[in-house]
């Protein structure tokens, strides 16, 4: 044999093993494809949970009542230099303050301010006009008010509602500055 001839036969050897391999490893591919199959399609997505029924929602609380505020000045509640209150003065307070009392669920506080007019001297006045508001105080509680929701003040004759011009003539002057004369009650709760 000669050279070329063996070569020719070397080279040819090589070929075949050269595509030998390449099969080998295109068989391989087409194995492993096959040992996989395609990811199957995706299932469709469920429908969202239904959602979960509502509870009922509770009934509104109601807004909380506004503090009510009941002012009540009287006059005529007394006689000139006298602290007891007159039957007028007891059904007035029964009709406008106890009466009002009634309508309030829970009440804070009640103010009761007495007062007196210009006739007198300052500390006289003082004392009578404490002795006034404690006057309506005994009697609201006589009536059924709660003792300690009371406070009583004397304003003397500090506040007057009206101004009257000094006469020589005392009994009008007296009349005149009745109406300062007077106790403001003022109460503050919830109404009902």
């Amino acid at each position: 044999m000669n050279f070329n001839s063996e070569m020719f036969n070397f080279k040819r050897a090589l070929f075949t093993a050269a595509l030998s391999s390449v099969a080998i490893v295109i068989a391989g591919c087409a194995t492993e494809e096959q040992k996989h199959p395609p990811p199957p399609p995706p299932a469709p997505a469920a429908p969202p949970p239904a959602p979960a029924p509502r509870a009922a929602e509770p009934a509104p609380k109601p807004e909380p009542k506004k503090p009510a505020i009941v002012n009540l000045a009287s006059t005529e509640l007394f006689e000139f230099n006298k602290a007891t209150l007159t039957p007028e003065a007891r059904a007035k307070l029964d009709s406008e303050v106890i009466a009002k009392m009634k309508d309030i669920a829970e009440i804070r506080y009640v103010n009761v301010n007495g007062h007196a007019d210009r006739l007198g001297s300052a500390q006289y006045n003082q004392r009578l006009s404490e002795k006034r508001a404690e006057a309506v105080r005994a009697y609201l509680v006589s009536k059924g008010a709660d003792a300690s929701k009371i406070e009583v003040f004397g304003f003397g004759k500090t506040l007057p509602v009206k101004a009257c011009p000094d006469t020589k003539d005392r009994k009008s002057t007296i009349e005149c500055l009745a109406p300062n004369r007077r106790v403001v009650v003022e109460i503050q709760g919830t109404p009902r």
